[in-house]
């Protein structure tokens, strides 16, 4: 398998994130796209590219963590 493909996959599930009016979709898509470039970063040995979306990874978790917790409160 060329790497590059996971490349172009994660690229266009950041771009499809961006284009999600629903923040719970985007942050979805956009951890999706995260997990990709991470796996993508180290298959090519880009440490920058790998640790950078390894962080964005953790950001979207806690962020989707946030916004359950918050329609779980506003549901009661």
């Amino acid at each position: 398998m060329s790497w590059e493909y996971l490349g172009y996959l994660a690229s266009a599930l950041l771009v499809a994130s961006l284009t999600m009016s629903d923040v719970v979709k985007l942050r979805w898509f956009n951890l999706a796209g995260c997990i990709a470039f991470t796996c993508y970063g180290i298959a090519i040995d880009a440490i920058p590219v790998a640790f950078t979306n390894g962080l964005l990874t953790f950001v979207n978790i806690y962020h989707i963590i946030k916004l359950k917790r918050q329609s779980s409160t506003d549901a009661k």
